[in-house]
């Protein structure tokens, strides 16, 4: 059996990132960089710092590695974007008037990446033990929903329906 893909359709309903959207790797090619320096731009801070903010800020879904934090510093640090000196034994890492002006030239991709970041968050803070559960039966709603509104019969009693099962969602999830 094959397996299917969800259609576009999906990723607007359940959003293009996160665990189920289309999008799964929370960094693309290069914005690990951007994001350091705008973690920078608030103050000076050693890796491990810059590597548990990386983490708060996509609500724990996504892990920095040391692998992926410090060899993007040498990086920076080469390119004189970010400055090192040494305080109280550890390495703490500044932002240079040159990364200043790197962050400026891509603010809208900055921005991006924190978008993407509060959308993980929202997902990590839904994600719990039980979450494994409702998985495969909501993929099975989503694709019966999806289904309808494709061939077009019977969307007002589908809208109805999802309605329905989402204010009785809404009514459990206050319990």
């Amino acid at each position: 059996m094959r397996k299917r893909r969800w259609p576009h359709a999906a990723s607007a309903l359940l959003g293009e990132f996160g665990p189920w959207g289309r999008k799964r790797r929370f960094f693309e090619p290069g914005e690990v960089r951007l994001a350091i320096l705008s973690l920078l731009e608030d103050g000076a801070k050693h890796g491990y710092e810059l590597m548990k903010e990386l983490q708060s800020r996509s609500g724990g879904i996504y892990r920095a590695s040391a692998g992926a934090v410090y060899p993007t510093l040498q990086s920076l640090l080469a390119q004189e974007l970010i400055a090192r000196r040494s305080e109280r034994g550890r390495k703490v890492y500044s932002l240079t008037e040159a990364g200043k002006r790197k962050l400026e030239e891509d603010r809208e991709a900055v921005r991006r990446i924190w978008r993407r970041a509060r959308s993980w968050q929202e997902w990590g803070e839904l994600s719990g033990p039980g979450t494994a559960e409702i998985v495969g039966p909501l993929r099975e709603v989503v694709r019966a929903a999806l289904r309808a509104s494709c061939q077009g019969r019977n969307l007002g009693a589908a809208r109805k329906a999802l309605e329905r099962a989402q204010a009785e969602l809404e009514r459990l999830s206050r319990r």
